[in-house]
């Protein structure tokens, strides 16, 4: 099997009804990031450049098949996250600013790959194009529970919430995934200004053009067709042998370029030109590749008023309400009322959760919750596998150790087997026959094709109930 390598282009525009960019987007030899600021007024461009500034250290080196390339993106995004936390901690102002991620480290073998948000991955694999992640939105929980279809979501209201993001904060973890290329795949890592005006038959078509560099004008250009309502941006990969590589690295296309404003630009390139990746240099767009504004906070009209920008609209947290303590209060007491009189209906709905953890070093399933309450079991033992805790790589052990929610018992099963096939992998596993890690291993239940965890069911309290975290294992 020869070995790959990839070719890249990185694209961004503001769009039409954004005063300025909050996307930043990196494409360099061994690392591709998107990252969409979220915040408005409270400084979304500061929080995405100071990510996507933090994970392109990186592209500095250079992963072989023994180095853990997954403990080190995992470990660069918690460092991200911590560097946007001191930010918030040294100015109060930008208070409530964050950034979605995507992220696609290349060890050679494997693309690891980190996502948390609303922003996507795809890949275009002879002529199908696949989207890689679920969104961490209010809207795709509801979808997950099959409350609205797929196609109900793109025009719900709610569509813009977002459930998770790096926000400085520790309560909030990305998802973890290993692909494995083949040559000609070409990957997509694009933010809601495309992948919410231009449908995913329209990406797919677009993504296949000639070149990568004009598959990336198109797909700007499309979305600001389609309305341009958010800032849009694309980073995109397409792999090659290694080989062809080093004797064909031209291309016909178009590439974006910083102009001295920091506005986007496109430079046509006729047939046989190079591609704008041939000078092996990382690309740099958006809000990474511009001086971040000063964080001032939320900006004051003339009249006095504080001005609501639409991005701290869509995702900013509220400002904390009035009368908090007789919130509380009232909450304490409908909590007794519920209890007095529900608890019959509240111990037949943990039943019906579950959740995979350590049972005496194995990997075991749990029905229930895990919580503890005087006189009343809310969890026991469902079934027990295999797999020790100890054959599992760190970050994995950690997350069985905490406790990793599941949806159903389908979706435990699914985590087992993630968790089976992670174990294998430290021993030596092997690749199906489309490309992607599989396990020899025959001790838990089938295997996903598109390994990764969505937000659990919400809660009982109805579709404005908050909606739990979950960790995510993949392989």
């Amino acid at each position: 099997m020869s070995s790959l390598t990839y070719r890249w282009s990185a694209l961004s525009d503001m769009g039409l009804r954004r005063n300025d960019n909050q996307d930043a987007g990196y494409a360099g030899p061994h690392l591709l990031v998107l990252a969409d600021g979220m915040g408005g007024a409270a400084a979304g461009d500061l929080a995405s450049s100071l990510v996507v500034r933090e994970l392109r250290k990186l592209d500095a080196d250079v992963y072989s098949q023994d180095d853990d390339s997954m403990e080190a993106l995992a470990g660069a995004v918690h460092r991200a996250n911590d560097v946007l936390g001191d930010a918030i901690a040294e100015n109060p102002a930008v208070e409530g600013m964050g950034t979605t991620l995507e992220a696609l480290l290349w060890d050679g073998t494997h693309l690891r790959q980190a996502h948390i948000g609303d922003s996507r991955s795809y890949r275009l694999r002879d002529g199908r194009l696949t989207q890689l992640n679920d969104d961490h939105t209010f809207v795709q929980s509801l979808v997950d529970e099959g409350r609205i279809s797929p196609e109900e979501a793109r025009v719900h209201p709610h569509r813009s919430l977002i459930l998770r993001a790096l926000l400085g904060r520790d309560d909030n973890d990305p998802d973890l995934i290993t692909l494995t290329p083949q040559s000609g795949d070409r990957y997509l890592l694009c933010s809601d200004g495309l992948s919410d005006m231009v449908d995913d038959a329209v990406i797919e078509q677009t993504l296949a053009h000639e070149s990568i560099d004009m598959a990336a004008t198109e797909l700007v250009r499309k979305a600001l067709e389609g309305g341009g309502h958010d800032n849009v941006t694309v980073v995109i990969a397409e792999f090659v042998s290694a080989e062809d590589d080093a004797h064909d690295d031209t291309g016909a296309g178009a590439a974006g370029t910083e102009s001295g404003d920091g506005t986007e630009s496109t430079t046509e390139i006729g047939p046989g030109d190079e591609l704008a990746c041939a000078d092996g240099k990382p690309q740099i767009v958006g809000a990474a590749a511009m001086q971040p504004r000063p964080p001032t906070g939320r900006a004051v009209t003339p009249s006095g008023h504080l001005e609501v920008d639409p991005e701290e609209a869509r995702y900013a947290p509220r400002p904390p309400k009035r009368f908090r303590a007789l919130r509380w209060i009232l909450g304490l007491v409908i909590i007794a009322a519920l209890l007095a009189g529900g608890i019959k209906i509240g111990y037949d709905w943990t039943q019906r959760q579950y959740y995979v953890t350590d049972h005496r070093g194995y990997v075991a399933i749990y029905r229930g919750v895990s919580a503890d309450i005087p006189g009343l079991d809310l969890n026991h033992l469902d079934r027990t596998t295999d797999v020790r805790v100890s054959d599992l790589p760190e970050y994995n052990r950690q997350q069985v150790r905490e406790g990793i929610e599941a949806r159903d018992r389908d979706d435990a099963d699914k985590i087992v087997q993630n968790l089976t096939e992670s174990a294998d992998k430290q021993g030596g596993g092997k690749e199906d026959a489309d490309g992607d890690e599989k396990s020899p291993s025959k001790r838990s239940p089938g295997a996903s094709d598109s390994p990764r965890n969505t937000p659990s069911a919400l809660a009982p309290g109805g579709a404005g109930a908050e909606i739990e975290n979950a960790w995510t294992v993949s392989s």
